[in-house]
């Protein structure tokens, strides 16, 4: 007769172990996925911002975008007259400061075939408190600051009532020594142009050209980028004119660039 096993002496079932693949580790040498490497960090930039800047004097983004597309329409201009005309007001301090202007720091940068930007900074270490595209090049502008006087006169509509600053107006029609020569426009600084304010935070004036952002030796389309940076006295003479003058290192010479800004 057969003995039965009691409950207690049977043999306990066997653990069932996990075995989906998704917990077993991939075998050694398999051709499994790779992570893609993560970009480079974007440079840092450590421009300080401006200490008169405010937070509401640029006007409303949809405004800025319709006159920026509107201006990207127009043609490059290359003007080629020049008129010497004597400039008002500007009897200099012994050491080369405009009676009644305000030193700040302004550059002209850009590739050479483009157009020309301009920068205005409180210091060279600091964020930009207005920056206008010009439809200059870049190259025809220091070709002809090298040749005698440049007078850049910005002139606007005036509408009544009106209480936003000169500096502060989207779009102005552009006159290049006396001939109208198309448009400037202010714009907000894109990381391009920041990057350029950060590559020169310690230079306080000169001009030379700056490094390619690829740095494959690859030659850019419309040119080198080239710089020039010098101390601009800001003279403001009513609600409706401002006049940036751009000073010789002497101070002896007078100013080489004058931009005027001006509602009518």
């Amino acid at each position: 007769m057969k003995n039965k096993q009691s409950p207690e002496q049977a043999p306990l079932p066997k653990q069932q172990t996990n075995t989906s693949p998704s917990a077993s580790p991939p075998p050694p040498g398999s051709n499994a996925p790779k992570t893609p490497p993560r970009p480079p960090p974007a440079p840092t930039v450590s421009l300080r911002p401006a200490t008169d800047k405010k937070g509401n004097r640029s006007k409303p983004v949809k405004m800025f975008r319709r006159f920026r597309n509107v201006f990207r329409s127009f043609p490059i201009i290359a003007p080629v007259c020049r008129f010497p005309v004597a400039l008002p007001g500007t009897r200099t301090h012994n050491e080369g400061h405009i009676q009644g202007g305000t030193r700040l720091t302004g550059t002209l940068f850009g590739h050479k075939k483009s157009r020309v930007n301009f920068a205005i900074q409180e210091a060279p270490s600091s964020l930009p408190i207005l920056l206008l595209e010009l439809t200059i090049t870049t190259g025809k502008l220091l070709q002809d600051m090298g040749s005698g006087l440049v007078r850049i006169a910005l002139e606007c509509e005036k509408k009544p009532n009106e209480k936003t600053k000169v500096v502060d107006e989207p779009i102005w029609t552009l006159f290049f020594n006396g001939r109208k020569s198309g448009y400037a426009v202010k714009r907000e600084p894109t990381d391009d142009d920041l990057a350029v304010m950060q590559l020169l935070h310690v230079v306080s004036m000169g001009a030379a050209v700056l490094p390619s952002d690829d740095g494959n030796g690859t030659e850019h389309p419309d040119g080198e980028l080239t710089y020039m940076r010098a101390y601009f006295e800001r003279v403001i003479g009513s609600k409706d004119s401002e006049t940036y003058y751009m000073m010789s290192p002497d101070g002896h010479n007078g100013p080489e660039l004058t931009i005027f800004f001006v509602r009518i």
